[in-house]
């Protein structure tokens, strides 16, 4: 079987729809697969059982990533096209079935929209493939000695990051003698270029116990260095997605973005959103480019109360 996935650009985005790739590939152990993403999503696909190539889909003038692809796609027969991005030169190439997003259901969760490509009757969980080298460097950054508490404190845009002065505030709470993780270490995670924003927190977080992976990881080794942690709390962001793919407890904060639809999917995932709803968090000049976090409604006792709920659940789903 041959196989065209083509999925987001965003890494959020990208990370929901691996639950379904996951799925046609379990059903079709043989698959041949392309994976056709933007740039900053391509990564988490580079360990894919039966990987043939991943197109990345720079974004060019005039559209012309989709002649691209179409240039690149068009010399062989597909089994099955998976198009996500409902991109007109998909329905060019030759196929024996092409699959898209539904074009209603703007208001439904993402990773449930997605659901409906396939027609399953049930919710593919996100799943991500890791290889040996991802799996021993995360070994070596997070070892053996005792839980760990992992934390997101960035986001791609500043209003919807929670203070770091508040994510301190919370690891002090979570991991003291009463706390859902006493003594834990505490690992941050972000992108480099997200760097400056976590730098508060870093430094907030005594030496000792701090695992700072901020900048230090791709996507795949994030993934793998998430499986060896016990709890994390963080933005809504692709890491967050990123963490409830690895099965960690996860939860997310919310504010000037839709729960409804980017909720962290899973039994094991919960979510915090401000007390402003999000219908009336915006002020009335808004530039995610510009503003400020949008975030302080949402209170470290309102975080930490989310928390131990999350943990008591899932503990208790464990036994």
């Amino acid at each position: 079987m041959k196989l065209l996935f083509v999925t987001s650009t965003r890494v959020g985005d990208a990370i929901l729809s691996t639950g379904l790739l996951h799925h046609v590939i379990e059903s079709n152990q043989d698959a041949k697969i392309t994976v056709a993403c933007g740039p900053a999503a391509a990564p988490l696909f580079e360990a894919v059982p039966g990987l043939e190539r991943i197109i990345v889909l720079d974004k060019m003038l005039m559209s012309l990533h989709w002649l691209r692809l179409w240039l690149l796609c068009a010399g062989r027969f597909w089994d099955l096209v998976i198009d996500l991005r409902n991109a007109p030169v998909t329905y060019l190439l030759a196929r024996r079935q092409r699959r898209g997003m539904p074009r209603d259901g703007s208001d439904q969760r993402r990773v449930e929209r997605m659901t409906r490509v396939l027609g399953l009757d049930h919710t593919p969980a996100p799943n991500l493939w890791t290889a040996d080298t991802h799996r021993e460097f995360a070994l070596a950054a997070i070892p053996g000695g005792g839980p760990v508490l992992a934390v997101g404190p960035t986001a791609n845009w500043r209003a919807k990051t929670w203070r770091p002065e508040n994510f301190a505030a919370l690891i002090e709470r979570l991991t003291e003698p009463g706390g859902i993780l006493p003594d834990a270490r505490v690992a941050v995670f972000g992108r480099d270029d997200e760097r400056p924003m976590a730098l508060r927190l870093i430094s907030a977080i005594p030496e000792a116990r701090r695992i700072d992976l901020v900048g230090k990881l791709d996507l795949l080794t994030a993934y793998a260095c998430l499986e060896r942690c016990r709890f994390y709390v963080g933005n809504d962001s692709g890491l967050m997605h990123l963490a409830a793919a690895s099965g960690v407890p996860t939860l997310g904060l919310f504010g000037p973005t839709q729960e409804s639809l980017y909720a962290p999917w899973g039994t094991h995932t919960g979510i915090v959103r401000t007390k402003t709803p999000y219908a009336e968090i915006f002020p009335d000049e808004f530039d995610h480019r510009t503003s400020d976090s949008l975030m302080d409604s949402l209170t470290v006792d309102m975080v930490e109360e989310g928390a131990r709920d999350l943990w008591q659940r899932c503990q208790e789903a464990a036994e």
